[in-house]
């Protein structure tokens, strides 16, 4: 039997060059996160034109960071994240490796 489980929301996301970015918001319908070494945004990318869909909020669709204490068969288990610079790339703030 399987559980529906809300989709966590992108609460705020510094990625201002992002097309889907306008006022720290993150307005794409899903993200993906990471690459199974770093935990970055996959939904990144630069743009000049950004979102006119104000209204939509950002869900995180996918996560790839299996390591990562937030992760669950391979979704976040996170209430919401935040998505902001970290080693010079557009990151998942939230990430937090799981205890060994």
């Amino acid at each position: 039997m399987s559980v529906k489980a809300e989709m966590p929301t992108v609460s705020k996301c510094v990625a201002t060059q992002c097309a889907y970015n306008m006022e720290q918001r993150c307005h794409a319908m899903a993200i993906t996160v990471g690459d199974k070494e770093s935990p970055g945004c996959d939904t990144f990318f630069d743009a000049n034109v950004h979102s006119e869909d104000v209204a939509r909020i950002a869900g995180v669709g996918a996560c790839k960071m299996t390591h990562c204490q937030h992760n669950l068969d391979l979704e976040c288990t996170a209430k919401s994240i935040q998505v902001g610079i970290s080693r010079a790339k557009i990151s998942c703030l939230t990430f937090a490796r799981k205890a060994a």
